[in-house]
């Protein structure tokens, strides 16, 4: 029996539940291979890619000497898939963390600093997150810098709006509140209750803000290669062999849809596993 107005929860047939979980467990275990594969060649890739040299046959077709064929600079298919990734996961990690690093001191002292300083902070974080992503790497790309540095500032800044709006949003929910209003009853120091107890408390949400922004910064720095703002052409990565292999996309595809391939299966793994983790924790 029900209390009067009240509904009884809907029941779900145990074939449904029993569907939903194999459904998750599927996607799960497709996250974890998608994920893994263009991680081992980040990792594992560059200690066993055979060279990566030009010189040889341009377009060449698969064969005993070039196990995957050669792209329109004669170089080793399979080199630059196994050596490629490593800048393309080192770039991504290195944006993400100097873009929380900065961005969560901030959103933390702007939460703890009342309504004057949250306003003029917020305000100009609205001015930043109106700049266009590519508008950013096009005015990179107009003076000049082609460095890793640069482009890594520039992803990073991108960034940074949205993360201090994230962390400024998660020391300001209630639960929070209410836990830091009591240890600051208690006694305890301003610096351990708004810095150190604050940020503990917005570190779960801020890491998996962290992973759902993985597919953007790679997005990014693929971009940034299109826009003139990326890398040296020199350097293997799989972002710019896809830039120097476009014009080849009809005549040898693999040279262009393999790295393409790897960049696409890092977001998409990183997505379904982020995916999955909400759920467990919903």
């Amino acid at each position: 029996m029900t209390a009067l107005g009240t509904q009884a929860p809907p029941v779900v047939p145990r074939r449904a539940r029993r569907r939903g979980t194999v459904t998750r467990r599927t996607l799960r275990a497709l996250g974890i291979v998608l994920l893994a594969i263009p991680l081992l060649a980040a990792v594992v890739g560059p200690f066993l890619a055979p060279s990566t040299a030009a010189g040889g046959i341009p377009l060449q077709g698969p064969g005993s000497e070039h196990l995957l064929g050669t792209d329109v600079l004669g170089r080793d298919l399979l080199g630059l898939l196994l050596r490629g990734g490593t800048t393309v996961v080192t770039l991504t990690a290195a944006a993400l963390l100097l873009a929380y690093l900065v961005a969560m001191p901030i959103g933390l002292v702007v939460a703890a600093r009342g309504r004057i300083v949250e306003t003029i902070t917020i305000g100009l974080l609205d001015v930043l997150l109106a700049l266009p992503s590519l508008l950013v790497l096009m005015v990179l790309a107009a003076t000049g810098r082609r460095s890793v540095v640069w482009l890594v500032l520039a992803v990073a800044f991108v960034q940074l709006p949205h993360v201090v709006r994230l962390v400024r949003g998660a020391a300001a929910a209630p639960a929070c509140v209410a836990a830091l209003e009591t240890m600051t009853m208690t006694g305890e120091p301003w610096w351990r209750v708004r810095i150190v107890e604050t940020g503990r408390r917005v570190l779960p949400p801020t890491i998996v803000d962290a992973t759902t922004r993985v597919s953007g910064v790679v997005g990014l720095l693929s971009s940034a290669n299109f826009l003139g703002a990326g890398l040296d052409p020199l350097v293997v990565d799989w972002a710019v062999v896809v830039d120097q292999n476009m014009t080849a996309l009809f005549l040898r595809p693999s040279v262009v849809l393999l790295p393409a391939g790897l960049l696409v299966a890092l977001c998409a793994g990183t997505n379904l596993l982020v995916d999955d983790l909400l759920e467990r924790r919903s």
